[in-house]
């Protein structure tokens, strides 16, 4: 089986920093890509931002120049630094990764349980 868990979500005031981290763990070929998605209260859940294997980075508009997400290939280990935060912030982060089990099959996508991020004014 496949398991990601998130840590290093919680309470911080306006204009502080969190980073989170998830760690992809299992039976597991290869990790194509992995990702944060979060999900406020009353709104669906959005793309933060991806990486890739190779190091290709994709952000929503909203956090570039706030978020930095980094990727630890050898440990399949993704992070999320996040600074000059926002209560507009707060929400469920999810880590979600795409990959392979074995190298003959095909790239399934699996999302994490998720962690809060809150963030105070």
């Amino acid at each position: 089986q496949v398991q990601l868990v998130e840590s290093g979500g919680g309470l911080v005031q306006a204009g502080g920093s969190l980073r989170l981290s998830c760690a992809a763990s299992g039976s597991i070929f290869s990790i194509n890509t992995m990702g944060w998605y979060r999900q406020a209260p009353g709104k669906q859940r959005e793309l933060v931002a991806t990486i890739s294997s190779g190091g290709s980075i994709n952000y929503a508009d909203s956090v570039k120049g706030r978020f930095t997400i980094s990727r630890d290939n050898a440990n399949n280990t993704v992070y999320l630094q996040m600074n000059s935060l926002k209560p507009e912030h707060t929400a469920v982060y999810y880590c979600n990764a795409h990959l392979r089990r074995g190298y003959w099959s095909s790239v399934t996508s699996y999302w994490g349980r998720g962690t809060q991020v809150t963030v105070s004014s």
